[in-house]
């Protein structure tokens, strides 16, 4: 008989439920989240298992790899999948959501996720550390307008490089307002030299790799947009179409269809948003700068533009730039070639 199991993690521990063929409960328990507890529990067990699922977290891509090593058929869910199947549950515990995951495995009512390699995560933790400090260092700036305006002090509008020496022009002869303004642009100093050092560390890996260097051939994509595309694509095979990474990073319209009713919404933002942003930025560098071979994406999109409004011809440009890019990442070709 198969068996199926569901594990529901947590930072210390993990509930796992294990359910037959016909849907019975035939063990349970509570493991430490480590992937040699878990091996060790389903070793015990005795028995052969057709599926384990494994909601996406946190945790999941490490105890999926591990689990992995150890011969198991685990697979990763997608996390708003499992959440709405859940919706009907009453009751929400740990031990509840390990056995309903453990239906749906025994179902088949579940889309897996792909878990990234390693090099694919190791970007990502680097691209999200980098955009933590900007917006440390974004918010420390406006706190600085913010404490001074109180004061009747506008900071107005100044470039990066001149906005210490305006912030301590203006706290002259306060002294409140110095040992104040001394203590945060102290920390914007060094989140500034932080950020310097993640864009430099960014612009070194995207040189020395090749499916980014080969996505950079694209006019308006740059190391970061690059980079993010790259790492979150990570394996271009497990698309059937090229045409369906617009969607997957939500970039297609959503739609609504009931009865009489059938209704196109906006672009449903699922997926990667750090992603999405990106390929926006390159859209409006593309739409907004004089860039050279992109004459006829530029063309297409400004007709748009025309019709539609800027705004959404830059979401149509960045679905356009998604499916491109992953056909390029596919064929291994560069952007002139791919027009072509």
């Amino acid at each position: 008989m198969n068996h199926y199991a569901g594990i529901d993690v947590s930072l210390e521990y993990a509930h796992v439920c294990v359910v037959d063929a016909t849907g019975k409960i035939v063990r349970e328990g509570k493991v430490a989240s480590e992937p040699q507890a878990l091996l060790a529990w389903f070793g015990a067990l005795g028995l052969s298992l057709t599926r384990i699922g494994l909601e996406a977290g946190p945790l999941s891509q490490w105890l999926y790899a591990g689990l992995r090593e150890g011969a198991l058929a685990v697979e990763l869910l997608e996390t708003r999948h499992v959440r709405n199947a859940f919706k009907i549950m009453p009751v929400k515990t740990d031990r509840k959501d390990a056995h309903g995951i453990a239906e749906l495995m025994r179902l088949g009512w579940f889309r897996p996720v792909h878990c990234k390699s390693l090099e694919a995560q190791e970007t990502r933790v680097i691209l999200t550390a980098r955009k933590l400090v900007q917006k440390m260092l974004h918010e420390t700036e406006m706190s600085l307008r913010g404490l001074l305006r109180n004061f009747g002090l506008k900071v107005g509008k100044v470039s990066p490089l001149a906005f210490e020496a305006r912030i301590r022009e203006l706290v002259e002869g306060h002294p409140t307002l110095q040992a104040v303004a001394a203590s945060l642009l102290g920390v914007r100093a060094r989140l500034r030299g932080e950020f310097a050092g993640f864009e430099k560390r960014l612009r070194e890996i995207a040189k020395s790799h090749p499916r980014a260097r080969l996505l950079m051939s694209t006019p308006g994509v740059g190391p970061l947009v690059a980079l993010s595309y790259v790492s979150a694509i990570d394996d271009p095979a497990r698309f059937k179409s090229s045409k369906t990474a617009g969607a997957y990073f939500g970039l297609t319209p959503s739609r609504y269809q009931s009865g009489e009713t059938d209704r196109c919404g906006r672009i449903s933002r699922i997926g990667d948003a750090a992603v999405r942003a990106a390929l926006y930025d390159a859209a409006h560098v593309m739409l907004t700068k004089p860039v050279k071979g992109a004459t006829a994406l530029k063309s297409w999109a400004m007709r748009l533009a025309k019709r539609a409004g800027m705004k959404k011809a830059k979401v149509a440009l960045a679905r356009k730039l998604a499916v491109i890019l992953h056909r390029m990442l596919a064929d291994g070709t560069t952007f002139a070639n791919q027009r072509a």
